[in-house]
This record gives structure tokens, sequence and C-alpha cells, in this order.
């Protein structure tokens, strides 16, 4: 038995949970692979230009694992995480959507998740995203969900110690729990505040991990926090929680905006994404309130890498200019002697 999972949209918050579940099954799970320059064309092919780029890229993953002949592909719809909130309405409708633009032969597992109606739960849903393999025992499908709990649970001690997501995701499907010291002192502290889709997919984040790290930044995420942190984030911003993505995204950011050892925040979102554009001014409005400084990226199809690394090597020099200023400023001068001891560790 195999089940193809697209290397897209929901794969980066539940592919923990999706591995411990459907191995404990005897279901062998097939990725597509990761996302190219020609995952992108070939999933643009497809679909209207205004559609977004995690749309695109998701089309593009179907074909990719078509392609590699699996006829049995989990496209689930999560419309609702909780009662009253809500996935956009592309993610709500994507079993539709595949359907309707891809005329090929092969089974959609369309497991619908809706917290606001009744009958529609985590167990119904799962029982959905197993019936075309023949499974039907209750007792069967909510032992593996415990099992796909434990995966899932363990990949976040890891994530939020530190670990960061790759590491995190490897550790936890070999079953597991890894922690490393974490603790080294950069000079740079950033949030990147992003879905998940958008951050961990290094074709569509442009490696933004890698090129920070080589610009002696420590990155922090939305990972590395709890549901606690992040619902007082929301409070600090006075927002009401409605998108299902929003913790991830104003929860985090007015967390990290709030906290003095962020220098900057870092946002990554499609083009063209409705949710985002709301959140983001929310966000900005906060940011520029809270005299943290911020940088929106956004990204499509046609972005380049080299005008992205531009901007992000701006940003960072303006960080260190600005933690520099802000050290010589509370040193005092000795104007008698006009003498001074900065050392270049103290200006970074």
């Amino acid at each position: 038995m195999q089940i193809g999972i697209p290397r897209a949209l929901s794969y980066y918050n539940f592919y923990p949970f999706w591995y411990g579940f459907f191995s404990n099954l005897g279901i062998e799970i097939i990725l597509s692979d990761p996302t190219t320059k020609q995952t992108m064309s070939t999933g643009s092919s497809f679909v209207v230009p205004e559609t977004c780029l995690p749309i695109k890229v998701y089309v593009g993953h179907i074909i990719n694992l078509l392609d590699k002949g699996i006829d049995k592909i989990f496209v689930p719809s999560i419309q609702s995480i909780a009662p009253k909130i809500y996935n956009c309405s592309k993610i709500r409708g994507l079993p539709d959507l595949i359907r309707n633009v891809i005329k090929r032969n092969f089974t959609i597992i369309e497991a619908t998740l809706d917290k606001s109606e009744k009958n529609q739960g985590l167990y119904e849903f799962l029982a959905q995203a197993v019936k075309p393999f023949g499974i039907t025992d209750m007792e069967k499908i909510k032992q593996a969900s415990k099992n796909g709990w434990k995966v899932y649970n363990n990949f976040h001690v890891m994530t939020r110690s530190g670990i960061p997501y790759k590491k995190a995701l490897k550790y936890a499907i070999e079953n597991k729990v890894i922690i490393t010291d974490t603790s080294k002192s950069y000079p740079i502290n950033v949030a990147v505040i992003a879905h998940g889709y958008n951050l961990y997919d290094e074709r569509v984040s442009m490696k933004i991990f890698d090129k920070l790290e080589k610009l002696d930044v420590k990155v922090y995420t939305a990972d590395a926090l709890t549901i606690e942190q992040m619902k007082e984030g929301l409070n600090l911003m006075h927002s009401k929680l409605y998108w299902a993505n929003e913790y991830e995204i104003t929860g985090a950011a007015a967390h990290y905006i709030s906290n003095r050892q962020i220098d900057g925040i870092i946002t990554i979102n499609a083009f063209g994404c409705g949710p985002d554009s709301l959140m983001l001014e929310r966000i900005s409005r906060f940011a520029a309130k809270s005299k943290k400084p911020i940088l929106h990226l956004s990204v499509d199809e046609q972005t380049g890498e080299a005008g992205f690394v531009t901007r992000i090597e701006a940003f960072i020099d303006m960080l260190y200019r600005k933690k520099r200023s802000n050290i010589i400023n509370k040193i005092k001068v000795n104007r008698k002697d006009k003498y001074t001891d900065i050392t270049c560790r103290d200006l970074i």
C-alpha cells in the first residue's frame, strides 16, 4: 500500500504526524521530489496566472508524483482547525482545484477536516484518509493517530529547543529526540516570519537560513515558540484569531517584535496572498509602533535570487550599523584624556 504526499502546503506543518500515522498502518509514504524551477514552471502551466505561488508549487508536486507512477495521492481539505477558525479558500477547496486542473487518472484521497461542523473532526478525517486502503477499524485508526502524535510532538520538542527544522524532522522520523547545544551567541538576532511552505521550501525561500548563517545571524522562527507564547503575541496586538495560520504569522511576529533580544524581523509571503496581506499590514503597524526594523519579502515564480539576496544583505547591514551606533552612544568618553576603551568586540 502506497500513498503519495506532495512536498508542499500542509506537508511542512503536519508531515511528522502523517508519517507516524500512515506508517503505523503499514502504508508506505512516497514523497514528491524537492521543489525545483521545473516544479514551479509545471504547476504554473496548469492554473491561471493570478493563482498564488504555493498553489502553483503544489500542483507541480502532484504532477511529480503522477510521473513517479503513484495512483493514490493525499490531497486533504483542511477547512477549519478550530470552531470558526478557517483556512484560505484555495486550501479549503484544494481537492476540487486539483480535480479540475489535472485531467489524469488517479485517486484523490480528499479527507476533510472541519472543526466548525459536526462529525468532521480528527478521527472522521483520518478514517476518510485510509478508507481507500480498506482500513475501517476505528481502534486501529485511533492507535495509529497516537503514533502520529508521538512523532509530531517529538518533532516540536526539538524545534522549540532550537534544533533546525530539517534536523528535527529527520530525527523525529527516526524515532529519536536529540537535543544539542544551541546556545552559541551571534551579534545579530533576526526572526523570520512565514508560513512553513514559504519558509522551509528551499526553492521558495532561496535558502534564506543558509544566507543568514553566512552573515553571522541567529534566526528564530514560529517553530521555536509555544502556543501560549503565540497567543500572548496576538493579545499584544489586540488581535483575534480568525485565519488558521495566524498563530505562526501574527502571533509569532508580535512575540518577537516585543522581544528586546530580537534586532529585526523578516517576513516572507507569496505575492497576491489575501490573508497574508491583512496580517502583514497589522504586523507592520505594530513593528513601527515598537520601533522594530522589519523587511517584507514577497515571492512568486519570477522572483530572482540576486535581488532577494541584495535586500537581505542591505537589511542585515542596517541592523549591524544600528547596533554599533547604540553601543557607541552608551560609552562615556573621557573628554579630558580624549580616550575611550572601545574594542572591536564592543563594536561587533
